[in-house]
């Protein structure tokens, strides 16, 4: 798996909405990013998901893009479908982050689902805690660690 990039850095106030693309943000180990809703002391500080599987949904017709299934990473060029739980992924020189969950099971009909129709995040989505922080910024490398 080679290496690819970051494309979006996403953040929320509020869990179950869509996030909005920042730019950069601050990765705290043991926490997530800072300032987003998703953060906290347990096993899915931050997801990623690929701008290849939103792009999938664009060719059915849905609005959307980085952040619109609430994800805090989106990648590009980076087989997200390749990793296992236990996987280490390094982020620019400094963030490592664990994978805990691949998927997630979604209970009921999210403001996500009733924005855009269908959510991706169950299946396609991966889930991080945080090993090591640092900055994040659209454009940094993300590989194997």
């Amino acid at each position: 798996m080679s290496s690819g990039r970051i494309i979006a850095v996403c953040t929320s106030v509020k869990k179950g909405t869509t996030k909005a693309d920042v730019g950069s943000a601050i990765v705290e180990a043991g926490f997530g990013i800072k300032g987003d809703a998703h953060g906290g002391d347990w096993h899915r500080q931050i997801s990623l998901l690929s701008m290849e599987q939103i792009g999938k949904m664009k060719e059915k017709g849905l609005d959307v893009k980085p952040g619109s299934f609430a994800e805090n990473l989106t990648t590009q060029d980076f087989d997200l479908g390749a990793v296992k739980i236990g996987d280490r992924l390094r982020i620019g020189g400094t963030i490592l982050l664990e994978v805990t969950q691949i998927g997630k099971e979604c209970h009921t009909r999210c403001a996500i689902f009733n924005k855009v129709g269908e959510c991706i995040m169950p299946e396609q989505g991966v889930f991080t805690r945080v090993i090591e922080g640092g900055e994040v910024s659209v454009g940094d490398a993300i590989e194997l660690a």
